[in-house]
């Protein structure tokens, strides 16, 4: 019995597009509706399985909903010669309404039971004038970008007059000149305070040596007042007894 056809809807419907340069990783979509009532497995097959990384590669697409399938077309060195012998299949079967062993309903499908449909891959190189073309708008952006970078500086002198800028220059110099004598009055303030506190240390000091004589000579006649009535007293005492 012949296979069913198959029910998805798929774009593109007939080939995959890479463009290069392959230096880099290569990514197309492949969108897979299902315009039926009823949910629909399907599998993503290639003839070169390691160069390409597909998400998803399998999985059930709802009744009524499509999906967007992932094709990544890993860095390789490109042959014109091999671009023929990629292909992709797209295999499909409808789902059971009991499923609940996806691997399983695969493994137990009949072949009248499953649809398929292939797609070839398409290489495309950049031509050569495209490549130049790419090359000077590369050169214009860079150029574009440190013109970008100086423009400031060159718009500003060319936005002022001579006499503008040479009131702007007076002008730095006198506030330059203004730095200065404040740095030189804060210096001369700095020396000042200096100078008063050495002369206030010093009169401290000499205030605190004439205290010190002064408490020496107090507690001097204090001690020969103690002395003196400690004396009269025991003359006193005797003169009594």
């Amino acid at each position: 019995m012949a296979r069913q056809e198959q029910v998805l809807l798929l774009e593109p419907q007939h080939e995959l597009k890479f463009r290069g340069p392959f230096s880099d990783v290569v990514t197309t979509n492949l969108k897979l509706s299902n315009p039926t009532d009823r949910n629909v497995c399907f599998k993503v097959k290639t003839t070169a399985p390691r160069r390409y990384c597909v998400r998803p590669n399998s999985g059930i697409i709802d009744a009524g909903t499509s999906i967007n399938v992932s094709v990544m077309l890993q860095p390789f060195d490109y042959d014109p010669n091999e671009k023929s012998k990629h292909k992709f299949m797209v295999q499909s079967m409808l789902a059971p309404p009991d499923m609940t062993d996806m691997e399983g309903v695969w493994k137990e499908a009949k072949p009248e039971e499953l649809m398929d449909s292939k797609l070839r891959c398409v290489f495309e190189m950049p031509a050569e004038n495209e490549k130049t073309h790419d090359m000077e708008s590369n050169k214009m952006s860079s150029l574009l970008k440190s013109e970008s970078s100086a423009l400031p500086a060159k718009s500003l002198s060319s936005t002022l007059d001579d006499g503008e800028v040479k009131k702007i220059m007076e002008e730095c110099k006198r506030l330059q000149m203004e730095a200065q004598r404040l740095r030189e009055e804060n210096k001369q303030i700095r020396e000042d305070d200096g100078l008063r506190m050495r002369k206030g240390n010093v009169m401290s000091s000499q205030h605190g040596s004439v205290g010190m004589k002064k408490d020496e000579g107090l507690s001097a006649r204090t001690v020969a007042l103690v002395m003196l009535f400690f004396i009269v007293g025991v003359i006193v005492g005797k003169l009594v007894l």
